[in-house]
């Protein structure tokens, strides 16, 4: 038995378990929203006592990378665990499928990608409306919802940080760049991590040209654009600089924020410490774990 397909039968499997028919409760399932006359799906996976507590629970969006989907993300990150071990709400949102053979989802998150910026698409909008979809229907803090993106997903991410930090309380981003073309003029400073391997030859962390021919800037260009948007007083200090990964901070930013960057000198495009998603792509980097890393810095944040 090939492993993707036993993996995605692990994965169902255990989403079965999650729904109580006796209960009529759900704990996994998929939604529409319409937006634009457009319909938007995305998957909504709630944590194991979601039913059990009075307590409100964090929101984390998954936003997967060019070509990818929802349920991927969940898949190949092993997501569901880290959701489900940590008590935290996970939505996974398409985003809109091309117009080709293939039929490629892409976010729109500045020129980049493919057929969403070339139509368009409000990304933004969908998002924000999501969110607020999302906060009146479940027992969401909304001043804890946070956004981790892959690759398109985390160019997306840095859209989302521009337009809308009035409603997202950090992000994450994994082996991306920012390619926003409309004025980013955030109304608050946003906690940022951004974690990259240095071989990741798909979109460089030293920029240059990669994937689907567009050109992405260098990742410490970006993140010393936010460091000024985010009136961080002091410059980027090294953490950690060993065999496996370099760390490095950005410590005193406005309103409490920090930024991260995790610079791997392993894997490739690719989310570490996750699951390679096909037989071409990049093996993910094992310095460190994207979804304990990332939920740690999230859990300092709010709004």
């Amino acid at each position: 038995m090939q492993l993707p397909f036993l993996l995605s039968l692990l994965l169902l499997t255990n989403c079965d378990r999650q729904n109580d028919p006796d209960t009529g409760r759900q704990y996994r399932f998929s939604g529409t929203i319409t937006v634009d006359g457009r319909t938007r799906h995305f998957l909504l996976n709630l944590p194991p006592d979601y039913y059990e507590e009075g307590e409100s629970f964090p929101l984390v969006i998954g936003l997967h990378g060019a070509g990818g989907s929802g349920s991927q993300f969940e898949l190949d990150y092993r997501f569901i665990q880290k959701a489900n071990s940590a008590r935290f709400i996970a939505v996974y949102p398409d985003g809109v499928r091309s117009d080709g053979i293939l039929g490629l989802r892409f976010w729109n998150a500045g020129y980049c990608c493919n057929y969403a910026s070339d139509n368009n698409i409000n990304d933004v909008k969908f998002i924000s409306e999501l969110i607020d979809k999302l906060v009146a229907e479940h027992k969401i803090d909304r001043k804890k919802v946070y956004v981790a993106g892959m690759s398109n997903g985390g160019m997306m991410a840095y859209r989302l940080a521009c337009e809308i930090p009035e409603k997202i309380a950090a992000i994450a981003t994994v082996s991306c760049s920012m390619v926003q073309t409309q004025s980013c003029t955030p109304s608050r400073a946003v906690p940022i991590l951004h974690l990259h391997s240095e071989l990741d030859a798909k979109i460089p962390y030293k920029g240059g040209i990669g994937l689907a021919g567009y050109y992405y800037p260098p990742v410490d260009s970006v993140l010393n654009i936010w460091s000024a948007k985010n009136n961080c007083t002091t410059g980027p200090q090294v953490i950690t600089d060993n065999e496996k990964y370099k760390l490095t901070e950005w410590p005193a930013c406005g309103n409490g924020a920090v930024m991260q960057c995790y610079l791997t000198k392993d894997g490739g495009h690719a989310w570490p410490g996750g699951s390679k998603s096909r037989d071409q792509a990049d093996t993910p980097s094992t310095a460190i774990n994207a979804n304990d890393v990332i939920w740690d810095f999230f859990e300092r944040f709010s709004l």
